[in-house]
């Protein structure tokens, strides 16, 4: 008998809209505490200060409106789970932008103000069916609202990572559909049932080729928690890293994932 097909995960726009804006928010009142010197601070993103990575995150919100402007595709020849993997061919182009919003806009909160208003504005004017020209190919609004998650969720940590005791808060169900979304992610590049990978309290996908398990136990399990995990999906942290300092917990012959991250990069 073969296995029951995974249903695809579901998201529900109003909470999404919800959770993109509280983190964005968050984002902005961190911001507006930041001096001058904290704003010329390096990043853990190659040659990019902190007024860089601010800007760049005002750009999650103003992708959307970006896209907008585009004329829609005539059908949806792509899926949510795309995306991640696309995203990594805009990095260079992303780079310049952000340099050159920084040095555009002085006054960033301000800046994270007009994006917000427009991002609003669009989505109130838009039905979630329509179709964007992503870099993953043509996805509906709805869908697209959710990859905003990872970046936001993504950028606070990044945004932490480099003002010392910045401590930016994570809303939970912003945090919640960026594990998701990367968990699942994983699921869809290496398909199977041979390993369960969990990531309490928001997410279990099971992965790899290999014999199917049905009761009690897996004998392949991989556990971490949610800031970790997305850590290692983009990147900021490698395989090894996180298993010597205890951050992953992987028992089982097929739990290794190194050779399956990042999922971007």
């Amino acid at each position: 008998m073969p296995p029951a097909k995974k249903r695809t995960r579901t998201y529900d726009p109003a909470r999404t809209r919800a959770a993109v804006l509280a983190q964005f928010g968050a984002v902005r009142e961190a911001v507006r505490t930041l001096t001058p010197e904290q704003l010329a601070l390096p990043t853990r993103l190659a040659d990019w200060t902190v007024r860089d990575l601010v800007a760049h995150t005002g750009m999650a919100l103003a992708a959307v409106t970006r896209l907008l402007r585009e004329p829609e595709p005539v059908r949806q020849d792509a899926q949510l789970l795309d995306w991640p993997s696309a995203i990594a061919a805009d990095a260079p182009a992303i780079a310049d932008t952000a340099r050159h919003l920084a040095e555009q806009h002085p006054d960033l909160d301000a800046h994270l103000a007009a994006v917000e208003r427009r991002f609003t504005a669009d989505l109130d004017a838009h039905p979630g069916a329509r179709l964007l020209p992503t870099s993953a190919g043509a996805l509906p609004l709805a869908d697209y609202v959710v990859t905003r998650t990872v970046e936001l969720v993504v950028h606070t940590d990044d945004l932490n990572a480099a003002v010392p005791g910045l401590q930016i808060p994570y809303d939970r169900q912003a945090l919640a559909a960026a594990t998701r979304l990367l968990a699942d992610a994983l699921a869809a590049k290496a398909p199977g049932g041979s390993t369960e990978v969990r990531i309490p309290p928001y997410a279990v996908v099971q992965c790899v080729e290999g014999p199917r398990h049905t009761r009690g136990t897996p004998p392949n399990v991989v556990e971490t928690d949610p800031l970790t995990w997305i850590r290692l999906a983009t990147g900021r942290l490698s395989w090894q890293e996180a298993v010597t300092n205890a951050k992953v917990s992987a028992s089982g012959e097929r739990a290794d994932l190194e050779k399956l991250l990042p999922l971007m990069s």
